[in-house]
């Protein structure tokens, strides 16, 4: 089985993410992990069984490019504390599943929002998701935030949570294609 984990991050969090979720991922098939920037120079997405996508949340769902633009100002901010991903897109999920051709059959979708209530923060996993599934894939498990501080730190035990939350994800793809 191949999976392709296709990701956006600004400031490293949403990278660190999809590479612990593909640890769990991995004794289930070929897994690739790549950028949003390089996913479309690479054929990962358009060969995979399996599509597992993620990004931050930006104002209540998936980063825009006034909000990734506000994110650069924050890295230039020096009272931010924060570090601009040196691979941060200047295309985000948003615009790079616009241009996907065919999805695979099944997909998985992630986010990293800040620690405070979905109906407050919002949720980019569930409009990629939504996205997704509108294009005839299936979900292989309920899209999944992982939690930030506002100091955009991953809080205690999220990557733990991702490998964990990869794992599931690759049981049900395999079960997938058993069925």
């Amino acid at each position: 089985m191949r999976i392709a984990v296709i990701f956006e991050s600004m400031f490293g969090t949403t990278r660190a993410v999809a590479d612990t979720i593909a640890e769990g991922l991995a004794p289930f098939g070929e897994v690739t992990v790549a950028n949003v920037n390089d996913a479309g120079s690479s054929d990962a997405a358009s060969t995979a069984d399996a599509l597992v996508v993620g990004g931050p949340t930006h104002v209540h769902g998936m980063s825009r490019p006034a909000s990734r633009e506000e994110a650069r100002a924050w890295a230039d901010d020096p009272a931010k504390h924060v570090t601009l991903d040196p691979t941060a897109p200047g295309t985000g999920v948003r615009e790079w599943m616009e241009t996907l051709g065919a999805v695979p059959p099944h997909i998985a979708a992630f986010d990293t929002r800040i620690d405070i209530a979905p109906l407050l923060s919002g949720r980019a996993s569930t409009h990629i998701e939504r996205t997704l599934t509108k294009r005839g894939a299936k979900s292989l498990v309920p899209a999944e935030s992982f939690l930030v501080s506002k100091q955009n730190a991953l809080e205690p035990d999220e990557l733990a949570r991702a490998r964990a939350w990869g794992a599931s994800v690759g049981a049900a793809s395999q079960q997938s294609t058993k069925g």
